[in-house]
């Protein structure tokens, strides 16, 4: 077996830290856009007089950001290449994920706002797999473009996890549909001029059969933004949203009618394995960070690195740093030799190991680097804070800690996937 990270990608991540050196640092240091970066970076990004929601200047810099990584060919990497990438695969994204990460907070990956110089754009690859002729013509050029932001619309106020039991009802009206209901953590509506919003069309509570996803204009009678919650990491674009008799002709149905849930599932092994990742390289961040300033600092004389209490902790993170690099590099190598029904069937266990065991190391990593830094790491003059309270939300999104363990148990003990056993008939 080899284990070296292929000649291909490490270039590849030569050419990164070169672009990021020579365009990106300095337009983060650029007119105060530090500002968005340093201790005051909460304040800077957050318009607490709007709801909380993203300052125009915070998603502008980030516009620019993305404009400049998408003409310099990294931002579409990920991308089949009838749409200007290059289809590197879950390998060398995990690669890539972990080593931005991994240089800390930065215009060049600034996870808070799904933002990086390397997209992940898991929406464009449902508009081409489920999408109508027009459907993709429309939404795949037009976010590429800019022009179309989609929000995504599947949690409520009453079902999370438990996504069948959705309240929000579709009702046949003509040559289109009714719809009624609200939708949580509804991300990003204060943008987008669409949202994906999922509602039961037919069948009962708890059916998986049944649920429909449709395109709903975000200016369309009935549809209204109620709040934003604020989070433990601001800013917020988390939206609570309710439609009331929302109508929408047929073509806003998005993918297979009564199968939407399909939607949901679609490349969420590929968004698991990549924010394992990116877990992963924070962590590392922070480690590293712990490990330099225990070296500097000499209280009572000798170096803080002297002593056992600070060596033992920090040797327990990163001994799992390691393992949970060569299980993400394995996995993610694994998932590029399969289809996706085969990732779910045979492998969907070992991504969600990747994914909550690396989540928590994230949380865990910067709290202990805080611990070491002492008062200066619970300040915000250092990243630590920032860190962790961003990665605490992976432990809930992206499906929960207990929800990952629940598809590792269901794989272990025979309930799903490779393991469960055929009913004799």
């Amino acid at each position: 077996m080899d284990f070296a990270i292929p000649a291909a990608i490490a270039e590849l991540l030569a050419r990164m830290d070169a672009f990021i050196e020579a365009e990106i640092k300095p337009l983060e240091n650029e007119n105060d856009n530090i500002r968005f970066f340093d201790h005051r970076r909460e304040h800077a990004r957050t318009d607490w007089d709007h709801d909380g929601l993203p300052r125009r200047e915070w998603e502008a810099l980030l516009i620019e950001m993305r404009r400049r990584a998408d003409k310099a060919g990294f931002l579409r990497l990920s991308l089949p290449k009838e749409y200007g990438g290059q289809e590197i695969g879950n390998l060398a994204m995990a690669i890539i994920r972990e080593h931005l990460a991994a240089k800390g907070l930065g215009l060049h990956n600034d996870l808070q706002n799904e933002s990086s110089i390397v997209g992940n754009f898991p929406q464009i690859l449902m508009f081409r797999d489920f999408g109508t002729p027009s459907q993709k013509d429309e939404f795949i050029n037009g976010m590429l473009k800019g022009t179309h932001r989609v929000a995504f619309g599947l949690t409520e106020p009453n079902h999370g996890s438990d996504a069948t039991w959705m309240e929000t009802r579709g009702v046949r009206d003509g040559n289109g549909w009714r719809i009624t209901g609200e939708k949580f953590w509804n991300t990003g509506v204060h943008v987008a001029n669409y949202d994906m919003v999922f509602a039961r069309t037919s069948g009962k509570d708890g059916d998986a059969h049944g649920i429909t996803c449709f395109l709903v204009p975000m200016d369309a009678q009935g549809v209204r933004v109620e709040f934003y919650y604020w989070t433990f990491n601001m800013p917020t674009d988390h939206a609570h949203v309710t439609f009331k008799d929302v109508w929408v002709p047929d073509s806003a149905v998005f993918g297979p009618p009564e199968n939407g849930l399909v939607l949901a599932r679609h490349f969420v092994h590929e968004n698991r394995i990549r924010q394992a990742a990116s877990s992963l390289g924070a962590g590392v961040y922070c480690l590293n960070e712990a490990v330099d300033y225990a070296n500097y600092r000499k209280p009572f004389g000798k170096p803080l690195s002297m002593n056992q209490g600070i060596q033992f902790p920090t040797v327990e993170l990163m001994t799992q740093a390691e393992m949970l690099r060569l299980l993400i590099h394995k996995t993610a190598w694994q998932m590029d030799q399969m289809t996706g029904p085969e990732i779910q069937k045979r492998l969907s266990d070992k991504v969600s190991m990747c994914n909550y065991w690396a989540n928590r190391f994230a949380c865990e990593a910067s709290d202990w680097a805080m611990q070491v830094h002492g008062g200066m790491g619970y300040s915000r003059h250092r990243p630590f804070e920032h860190i962790y309270r961003h990665h605490r939300r992976y432990r809930i999104t992206e499906g929960s800690e207990q929800i990952q363990m629940r598809n590792v148990a269901g794989y272990l003990f025979g309930f799903l996937g490779k393991n469960t056993p055929r009913r004799a008939d």
